[in-house]
């Protein structure tokens, strides 16, 4: 939902107080609805509940993304694995739409507005991937995993550069997925999840 992007664009710095009427205004929405979000971002861990001193952004800790990429490496390999076995021609036709424009947007010089795009689109890309492992649950693990570390990510490239041929590693899963070969698809998942959660991890203080 809009929330869980605000909170994982890194707009909302870790530890900040969330005020709930700018939030309420700022989303035109009742205390309600408003409260009911907020328990939802708790219990996928973007946000803290301090009693009654209200909420904040979660913080960050390299702990909590040592997790994160362990258990994505479980997860995302076993789902995608059900996809490329499971998943028919619709499947095939919108990981190749999303994969396309994920790809116009890496193969351009990016303009710093244009980078939001490319997170919308790079989520969509891995939502694609694994879309027809026909088990809601873990694909809502997977998700949650996702919007976790990709906050993470986020809040490193606000201060280090691109380093990687991002494109030619979508590129190279997109085409082992398609041509059903599960065994590369999942090692070159693996690869590419392990090199940005790793990266990220040698980043943060001791």
């Amino acid at each position: 939902d809009h929330g869980t992007r605000v909170l994982a664009s890194a707009a909302l710095r870790p530890g900040a107080w969330l005020r709930l009427e700018d939030l309420r205004t700022e989303f035109d929405v009742s205390w309600s609805p408003l409260r009911e979000s907020l328990s939802a971002l708790v219990a996928e861990g973007l946000v803290v509940s301090d009693g009654s001193r209200g909420y904040h952004v979660a913080p960050i800790s390299r702990h909590e993304l040592s997790d994160v990429l362990d258990m994505r490496l479980l997860l995302e390999p076993k789902a995608l694995r059900r996809a490329i076995e499971l998943g028919d021609d619709v499947w095939e036709r919108e990981l190749v739409a999303t994969h396309h424009q994920l790809r116009k947007l890496e193969s351009q010089r990016w303009l710093p507005d244009q980078l939001g795009d490319w997170e919308h689109w790079h989520r969509q890309f891995h939502t694609a991937l694994i879309q027809a492992c026909a088990s809601p649950l873990l694909m809502q693990y997977c998700l949650n995993l996702y919007d976790i570390s990709d906050r993470y990510r986020r809040l490193f490239l606000s201060l280090h550069p691109r380093d990687r041929d991002i494109n030619g590693e979508h590129q190279a899963i997109v085409t082992a997925a398609l041509n059903r070969n599960a065994d590369e698809a999942s090692q070159l998942m693996q690869t590419h999840v392990r090199r940005t959660l790793e990266t990220i991890l040698a980043a943060m203080p001791a």
